[in-house]
């Protein structure tokens, strides 16, 4: 008698993304509807203007990520300039006395230019989920949205996640946005010495 596969766990998944890119939040949550909890923040769910960066990014982890396993990053054209998605994939992988760290998975989405490209360079992601892309055992992997998305493939890859953060461990040592980021999605954020911009296959 042949084997089962086994199951793929029920995870609760925080999803980063732009405003812009919302069409594709939604389409994602209705792909996992019954598989894993959307725990995503929302418009107005953080009133941003009166508080400091520090305890912004305390709510994100204690409120939103919390019970989180997996933050899936939707990565459209401008998404690297956007500081809630700094903090929010810094914070899910920030281990505190209260939450595990969350795996990372980052897709890119048909309104990204370089969409059907076989790479795409590094400062065109957002920096903190491509500094996690390095090496031959990296903690975060970027995929393609798909043509025709499944949901079952989107799960593996959520799983997967969850499962390559209990060996490599992340990279949280660039300095967090203070505020959106300028500049064309064409050029992105600037490499430097320690962030050098590589190619990083989809």
């Amino acid at each position: 008698m042949a084997r089962r596969k086994p199951k793929i766990p029920r995870h609760k998944v925080f999803v980063s993304f732009h405003v812009a890119d919302i069409e594709f939040k939604e389409r994602f949550a209705k792909l996992l509807e019954g598989h894993a909890i959307d725990k995503s923040v929302h418009d107005d769910d953080i009133d941003d203007m009166n508080l400091k960066v520090a305890r912004i990014r305390q709510i994100i982890r204690d409120d939103f990520i919390a019970d989180a396993t997996v933050t899936v990053v939707l990565v459209g054209k401008n998404t690297w300039q956007r500081k809630h998605v700094d903090w929010e994939i810094g914070s899910s992988i920030k281990k505190t006395k209260h939450n595990d760290r969350c795996g990372i998975v980052g897709i890119l989405l048909p309104s990204h230019p370089n969409h059907r490209s076989r790479s795409i360079k590094s400062n065109l992601l957002p920096p903190r989920l491509a500094d996690n892309m390095r090496g031959d055992n990296p903690y975060a992997k970027l995929y393609r949205w798909p043509e025709n998305p499944s949901g079952i493939e989107i799960r593996n890859w959520i799983h997967e996640a969850y499962l390559r953060c209990k060996g490599t461990p992340p990279n949280n040592g660039r300095l967090h946005f203070g505020k959106n980021q300028s500049g064309s999605w064409y050029t992105g954020w600037q490499p430097s010495r320690d962030f050098p911009e590589r190619f990083i296959p989809v």
